[in-house]
């Protein structure tokens, strides 16, 4: 355990956009630290992959931010109330049961393996369609990764495609706020108004198209969740708009970081891209390995739910929880050379999606899209490669790219 203050400095690097590029060198310094516990800031951190598998399977570890001690003294400091919530109720990724079991039960129903393998001819054909229009240079961002989970996810809830431009600035905003700037700093950063106008601005607009799915239901999610009941329970409006909030942002930004990454770890190991072309069953294999070496999800927050032991920490209830799940994917005591992309390794382990019952609603859409869109790129473009560095957005949380450039 270590308490002294080059943890706190390290996690400060770790919010710095500097950083972004390459964050795994600082990574393994904080791994090296071992488990942190910031006692001022009421605070652990965990980077090896035994601790941040145990905490995410803890039956006390909490997702409901209500919960820690921190958003606890907001709420007394602020009579409103807003401090702790201030656009309304979460999505169901941060409620704890019987609230997260009975709404992920009710959403579940969109996402089992047959309407997921209904949606692969869409797929491969928006596939088709965009890469067509690639010519010698391509940027595989704006190209391919970003506009296809955004097509799928607005085919999925049933939101208007020409509306993509105002809610897609939206949704990066609120990407932005899942990095942990106050959990680390006592601070909400800068940009809070901004990421704040964002989330209002997007419950309004999902809250006007729930009205007109009302007036006119459709094959749709968001109709679909109207419409649900499942032993005489329903769904809230403001727990539609959270839902479909949530499946908006989580839906499409971590979908394009996934086939992304995957894009680039395959471009600087050429022969794992000439493979790849030979041979689309490689697909599953290297999508698990970009989720280990390059997860789209950097880090997760959880609560401690009641006092807890982890490891050779012992946390008192209310504690914030920081996981590491890239540090943890990285951990050499977890892996055999983990710091290589290999998509042949004998065992792929990750906490890419999470585990336990926060485990992603959306992975399998999340697969489906990478594998058809990975296969088509590389068989298309056997012998592309990169034309420049990678681009990144400032992002920690939900690290990704903003320009992949490609000669093809």
């Amino acid at each position: 355990m270590t308490t002294a203050a080059e943890p706190q400095s390290l996690l400060l690097q770790m919010l710095d956009p500097a950083v972004r590029a390459d964050p795994y060198p600082l990574y393994g310094r904080i791994r090296a630290q071992g488990p942190l516990q910031l006692p001022d800031n009421n605070l652990a951190v965990f980077s090896s992959f035994a601790d941040c598998d145990e905490v995410l399977r803890h039956p006390a570890a909490a997702s409901d931010r209500l919960k820690s001690t921190v958003a606890q003294r907001q709420i007394a400091n602020d009579p409103e109330g807003t401090a702790a919530r201030p656009v309304g109720p979460p999505g169901f990724l941060f409620l704890d049961p019987p609230d997260h079991t009975r709404l992920r039960r009710l959403v579940s129903k969109a996402f089992v393996p047959k309407v997921v393998k209904a949606l692969e001819p869409e797929i491969a054909s928006l596939v088709d369609v965009l890469l067509a229009e690639a010519d010698g240079s391509f940027d595989a961002i704006s190209g391919l990764a970003y506009p296809l989970p955004v097509a799928v996810i607005c085919r999925l809830l049933g939101v208007p495609l020409e509306d993509e431009p105002e809610f897609s600035a939206a949704s990066g905003l609120l990407a932005q706020s899942l990095d942990p700037f106050l959990t680390v700093t006592g601070s909400a950063g800068s940009g809070f108004e901004e990421r704040m106008q964002a989330a209002a601005w997007l419950r309004d607009y999902l809250r006007e198209l729930v009205a007109r799915r009302r007036r006119d239901p459709g094959g749709d999610l968001m109709s679909g969740l109207i419409a649900v009941e499942e032993s005489g329970d329903q769904l809230t409006e403001d727990e539609i708009i959270a839902t479909c909030n949530l499946l908006l942002v989580a839906g499409h930004e971590t979908t394009v970081n996934l086939i992304a990454n995957a894009t680039l770890a395959l471009l600087r190991s050429p022969e794992q891209w000439t493979a790849l072309a030979a041979d689309p069953g490689r697909a599953a294999a290297v999508i698990e390995e970009t989720l280990r070496y390059d997860p789209p999800v950097q880090l997760i927050g959880r609560v401690a739910g009641e006092d807890m032991t982890v490891g050779s920490l012992t946390l008192p209830k209310g504690d914030s929880i920081l996981l590491l799940l890239a540090a943890a994917h990285r951990d050499p005591d977890a892996f055999d050379r983990p710091d290589e992309f290999d998509p042949d390794r004998a065992a792929i382990r990750h906490l890419g999606f999470g585990k336990g019952p926060h485990f992603c609603i959306g992975a399998p859409l999340a697969r489906l899209e990478a594998t058809v869109a990975l296969t088509a790129l590389t068989s298309r473009f056997p012998n592309a490669a990169l034309a420049g560095e990678p681009q990144y957005k400032q992002n920690a949380t939900l690290r990704g790219m903003s320009k992949l450039p490609i000669s093809l």
